[in-house]
């Protein structure tokens, strides 16, 4: 399959996959997991956690929040290399506006990483959330129209490499 085929091929797929422009209660949570793994969100309630939490979970914040400040680096830096458009929509022009490229999904790339390393640092039950939540949030993104199928894979395959990489450096 060529490399035209397959990307003609992902906007057709994820197009079937759109709820953008649907009204009724799946969009509405189809909205809110959306941006549910937007990275300000992440970054205060790291911030929070830092300020409000034990020794435990101060650690754990700081390591998390260089996660997503390496995962944001590295995402913004492919994304001026591929220059993926958005598929056309109404919905999401915050991200449109701001961030106009759509591959590799930042929030794919950063809700894998975070995934990643909860399951290695604890507690089980966190990790465990992370790992259901994160595809559902993921597919989120293609449903409401900000992303193609190939960007979320592309931003999971981001995610991993950054959270294991997290991991060697934090078991080593």
């Amino acid at each position: 399959m060529s490399w035209q085929k397959l990307l003609e091929w992902d906007a057709r797929f994820s197009t079937r996959l759109r709820l953008g422009e649907r009204p009724g209660l799946l969009r509405k949570l189809a909205i809110l997991l959306a941006h549910s793994g937007d990275s300000w969100f992440w970054l205060l309630g790291l911030a929070l956690i830092w300020y409000r939490g034990t020794d435990y979970w101060r650690e754990r914040a700081v390591q998390l929040i260089i996660g997503i400040l390496i995962t944001a680096v590295l995402v913004m830096l492919i994304k001026l290399i591929v220059r993926r458009r958005r598929p056309e929509g109404e919905w999401g022009s915050i991200y449109r506006n701001t961030d106009p490229h759509s591959f590799p999904s930042g929030h794919a790339a950063r809700a894998t990483m975070l995934t990643v390393l909860a399951l290695y640092m604890g507690p089980t039950w966190f990790g465990v959330v992370l790992l259901i939540w994160m595809p559902i949030m993921a597919l989120a993104r293609v449903a409401m129209g900000v992303h193609y199928l190939t960007d979320v894979f592309g931003g999971v395959i981001i995610g991993l490499i950054i959270g294991l990489g997290g991991l060697w450096h934090l078991s080593g």
